[in-house]
């Protein structure tokens, strides 16, 4: 496959995967996060799909799209963990989180998202959902959209 075609896929089952979440999270309670900002399509997306919801967004630095920065008070700039630790310390709880997190080196970046996942359990809801295009550990594991291969997107619940 191409990497071309290989981004499409990515893409295209991350939209569906969001979607796929919004419509099981309903009307619940809870705020979104999205861990790794990027260029801010993902973020676009989500507040384009949640208008009516707090979304949350961590990255290190901001470099997204002009069109697709979050205010301010929404933006956790820095390194994870302690972003995690400061949006636990708030008391908030998130009702959908989307793991974005990564370089593009798959044992690094699977060993990443296995550090992380305890931090990102402290500021999930019981029954949150996650989307993650990495595997997270100490979560249950749920199927996704069907249209969704197993192995391109992983979905949880907290």
């Amino acid at each position: 496959m191409s990497r071309l075609d290989s981004m499409l896929r990515r893409l295209t089952a991350q939209r569906d995967g969001l979607n796929w979440a919004v419509a099981r999270i309903g009307d619940s309670d809870g705020d979104i996060l999205d861990m790794g900002l990027g260029n801010g399509r993902t973020y676009d997306h989500l507040r384009e799909i949640l208008p009516n919801r707090r979304i949350w967004v961590m990255d290190r630095v901001l470099q997204c799209h002009p069109n697709s920065t979050p205010p301010p008070k929404d933006f956790l700039q820095g390194e994870a963990e302690p972003m995690l630790q400061k949006l636990a310390d708030t008391g908030h709880k998130i009702a959908m989180a989307h793991y974005d997190f990564g370089r593009g080196i798959k044992d690094e970046d699977v060993a990443e998202a296995a550090r992380l996942s305890p931090m990102i359990a402290r500021v999930m809801q019981p029954g949150g959902l996650l989307i993650s295009g990495q595997p997270l550990k100490g979560f249950d594991q749920i199927e996704g959209p069907e249209t969704i291969a197993p192995d391109r997107y992983l979905f949880y619940l907290a």
